[in-house]
């Protein structure tokens, strides 16, 4: 059975030690990390279990992964091949065997195909494209604008989120500081009372010495 892992909170609002004291912050962090580790979790941010694992991109589509994997290791796209594109007749020439010039005439004919292609879908890109294009472009336009709405609500939930934890923190810190307070009383109390106690005990062993004096001086 898996158990939930502890996670670590900090009163960003309220505690301050931090940013008057550097070097205190410094020993501060190093402790959450050994924690941390001690706990077998690693120091990250992207390790808080309050994070939701990370979502594989194109996990479906083996080509759009490859073309991220590709784009993040900052590879350049290599020239397209242009050999498929040409008319290169048989190496040999006039002496070229049947079968190569078979080939060198399957080649042709592929070409000539490519051209007629691509000479109809030019004329339906005139005829279309425009149209087509502008209807692509107002589908992006709602969805910018979906995902703006959608950035802005999230930058809402966030502020509230914010808002609420400064909220919270600024009223537990009230608390922490008059508890601080009193801790620091009680403290300074009882250090009081333990002096008041030595000092007690030593004029208790001075009468005690004087007594003894005294006794002895009358038993004399």
């Amino acid at each position: 059975m898996d158990r939930k892992r502890p996670t670590f909170e900090a009163l960003a609002y309220y505690d301050e030690d931090g940013s008057n004291n550097p070097e205190l912050l410094d020993k501060v962090k190093a402790e959450l990390a050994r924690e941390r580790k001690k706990l077998g979790q690693r120091v990250a941010v992207d390790n808080d279990p309050r994070i939701p694992p990370k979502f594989p991109l194109f996990a479906n589509n083996p080509l759009l992964a490859a073309e991220l994997q590709r784009i993040e290791s900052d590879v350049k796209v290599s020239g397209i091949d242009t050999k498929r594109f040409q008319l290169p007749p048989p190496l040999r020439g006039d002496d070229a065997s049947m079968e190569e010039w078979e080939a060198a005439l399957k080649n042709a004919r592929a070409q000539l195909e490519y051209q007629r292609m691509r000479t109809a879908n030019g004329a339906l890109m005139q005829q279309y494209g425009a149209n087509a294009w502008r209807v692509y472009n107002y589908r992006l336009e709602v969805v910018g604008k979906s995902l703006d709405r959608a950035i802005e609500e999230m930058n809402d939930k966030v502020t509230e989120v914010n808002r609420a934890r400064k909220n919270e923190q600024t009223a537990v810190g009230k608390q922490l500081t008059a508890l601080e307070q009193k801790w620091t009383e009680l403290i300074s109390s009882v250090l009081q009372i333990e002096i008041a106690n030595a000092t007690l005990e030593v004029e208790i062993q001075t009468l005690g010495q004087r007594e003894a004096e005294l006794e002895q001086m009358l038993s004399q």
